[in-house]
């Protein structure tokens, strides 16, 4: 990453003044926190109540995300990423994860706002959440063995080129499904010519599926 990449109208601010030591603390919980959270969520079996705690954990980790958005580049001490060695693969998570929110699982996205105009394309909340959680471990692992300046680094760079992306998406798609059961509004067809994952289910039966699980999750 490099301040001659940024735009000159975007205001790149220092280190918070308490010190690179409590920012990396507070990174750092915010990041386990999320971690925990979600493995735990994971191991439930109410859709409903996963959809609003969800919610809840993505908001909080965009928050930190913003933060590490915020500050100038962090630049690690080491010239070379030192060797975490072997890490969890995430299927497992991803597996539970699939489980646990189906059918409401796969939603729409435009992948870049700012780029060329483009049809929405199918991802899984499942499969974003899991590599989420796989870039925060990251970190974690450099971070519990003292690299904090490298945590920090990974964090900060894995937030703008990849979670800080997923994370927006899947709470704009936890966000809807919410919204559209508490305004009592119907879900929507999907977009002509969109890919809609290969469930074996039609679009229609999707969309009575999801509507029908969430009212019935929420109580409403």
């Amino acid at each position: 990453m490099s301040d001659k990449s940024v735009h000159p109208d975007v205001h790149i601010q220092a280190v918070p003044a308490q010190g690179p030591d409590d920012f990396a603390v507070q990174i750092a919980d915010s990041v386990k926190s999320f971690v925990l959270a979600v493995t735990e969520i994971a191991k439930g079996d109410e859709p409903g109540s996963a959809v609003s705690l969800l919610l809840l954990e993505v908001s909080q980790l965009l928050l930190a995300g913003g933060r590490l958005g915020a500050v100038e580049d962090v630049l690690p001490e080491d010239r070379f990423e030192p060797d975490t060695g072997p890490e969890p693969d995430g299927v497992e998570l991803r597996e539970r994860l699939a489980e646990l929110l189906a059918p409401i699982d796969v939603y729409h996205e435009v992948f870049d706002p700012y780029g060329a105009p483009e049809k929405p394309s199918a991802f899984r909340i499942s499969d974003d959440l899991a590599g989420v959680v796989s870039d925060l471990r990251h970190g974690l692992t450099h971070y519990d063995e003292g690299r904090v300046s490298e945590a920090l680094w990974w964090w900060q760079f894995s937030y703008l080129s990849t979670w800080g992306s997923s994370c927006t998406s899947v709470l704009r798609a936890l966000q809807s499904l919410i919204a559209h059961v508490r305004l009592d509004s119907p879900i929507g067809a999907v977009p002509d010519g969109a890919d809609t994952d290969d469930d074996g289910l039609t679009d229609e039966q999707l969309e009575q599926q999801a509507g029908d699980l969430m009212a019935a999750e929420l109580g409403t």
